[in-house]
């Protein structure tokens, strides 16, 4: 299991080295094959322009969850990285469904395996991840975060879905994943 100690350092080592690992929440869930990661300098990230009541998670400690609304539609998970007061956070923007797939079928209303959880909002959805989960510990139920056994290849590209900083080569994702939200290709 990852520990808390394993997010206490930069986001972006922490990042690609969640590629591979394994995320349950209440015993369902998957393979992390897509993350993007938003540092304290980032013009993009939430955290960049202070600590709100909105924001306050990302703040610290690293190892627990940032759980916020997209557009006031869909929950996104993001795992806190860095010391306590510094805003660091890595998006979990694809998964490999792996366990409790009738129940992710179910909540997301689709049967197809590639379309449960290839997007930061489908993912949260079919893993019942809401903002009850906002702050929470990662390595407490109903949270099982797996460390990864081999070590995928791994693709960079620019995020998505951002208008600041957009170019940045900071969304890691599983070379040749059918589960990507996007495809990636090496530079």
């Amino acid at each position: 299991m990852l520990k808390r100690d394993f997010f206490a350092r930069s986001v972006h080592e922490v990042a690609p080295d969640l590629i591979g690992a394994t995320l349950l929440v209440d015993g369902v869930g998957g393979r992390i094959v897509e993350v993007e990661a938003y540092d304290q300098e980032d013009p993009a990230s939430h955290g960049h322009r202070g600590r709100t009541a909105r924001n306050a998670a990302m703040f610290g400690p690293p190892g627990h969850a940032y759980v916020y609304r997209s557009y006031g539609i869909h929950w996104c998970l993001n795992l806190v990285c860095r010391e306590e007061g510094i805003p660091e956070a890595v998006l979990i923007r694809a998964l490999k469904p792996t366990s409790g797939l009738g129940l992710q079928r179910r909540r997301r209303g689709v049967e197809q395996v590639r379309a449960l959880c290839s997007g930061p909002g489908k993912l949260c959805q079919a893993l019942g991840i809401t903002g009850e989960h906002d702050g929470l510990a990662l390595d407490v139920p109903p949270f099982d975060l797996e460390e990864r056994g081999d070590v995928p290849e791994i693709v960079t590209g620019p995020r998505i879905g951002i208008t600041r900083a957009k170019d940045l080569r900071w969304r890691y994702g599983e070379a040749g994943s059918p589960f990507l939200s996007r495809a990636l290709r090496p530079a």
